[in-house]
């Protein structure tokens, strides 16, 4: 990577640290590297949202962003909440999930929700050094000290299908993971939580929905795509992404 490290946001400057060398976890064979915020420095709302805006995520109380000397893969991406548009098929899985009923908070960490956490993990990435997650590790990758986490949970007669978790910032709303029922699959429950974000993002006046990293050689990223008019930070600036809808 070439691009200058964001060091300040107009306060004191950031304490940032490069993880070693690691196996990536989307691509085979390039070696992948990660540049965190030092966890003991102090962190607010305000400055996670500069950091979302120079192509950084949460995960747990750490903040990150991919930082690979000879890969630049991993493109930061966002969706423009008040210009948002469904497609055909977007509207096709929302009235599939009419009968859904969703309600929105403050985290819970419920044997329920971890039971669902489990079985969509071990579904879609059973191969992986995510598989057979324990409870300590679902906690400490969507819960954080200083955030403003929120769970959507959807349900179907009571029985929870989906959990989206999202931060939001004076500026934005970020899609930190979604799991929900293997089983139900047809119903385009991935699709729908982040068509309920920036939905949720438009009513509370926010301008951005951040989805992490856009990745084109790897099927499980590349669909961001489709959510237009998304944008790009490439090279320290927001530019428009092609719009890859049918």
């Amino acid at each position: 990577m070439t691009e200058p490290l964001p060091i300040e946001n107009g306060h004191r400057p950031l304490e940032l640290i490069l993880s070693p060398p690691h196996a990536c976890g989307y691509l085979t064979g390039p070696v992948a590297s990660t540049l965190y915020v030092n966890p003991e420095f102090p962190m607010e709302m305000e400055r996670y949202d500069f950091l979302l805006a120079t192509g950084f995520r949460r995960s747990g109380n750490l903040v990150y962003r991919p930082w690979c000397r000879e890969c630049d893969a991993c493109v930061p991406v966002r969706v423009r909440a008040r210009e948002f548009v469904t497609t055909s098929s977007m509207r096709r899985v929302i009235r599939r999930n009419r009968d859904l009923v969703v309600q929105s908070g403050r985290p819970v960490f419920s044997d329920e929700h971890f039971a669902l956490y489990r079985r969509y993990i071990n579904s879609r990435h059973g191969d992986g050094p995510m598989a057979d997650p324990e409870l300590e590790e679902f906690m400490e990758f969507l819960h954080s000290d200083w955030c403003a986490v929120r769970f959507a949970d959807f349900r179907v007669q009571r029985r929870l299908v989906l959990t989206a978790v999202y931060d939001v910032t004076n500026t934005s709303l970020s899609a930190v993971y979604t799991f929900f029922d293997p089983q139900e699959h047809p119903r385009g429950l991935g699709t729908l939580a982040i068509l309920w974000e920036v939905e949720l993002a438009r009513q509370l006046g926010l301008d951005w929905v951040y989805l992490g990293y856009w990745i084109d050689d790897c099927p499980k990223m590349r669909y961001k795509s489709r959510y237009q008019p998304l944008e790009a930070y490439i090279n320290r600036r927001w530019i428009p992404m092609p719009d890859a809808r049918e």
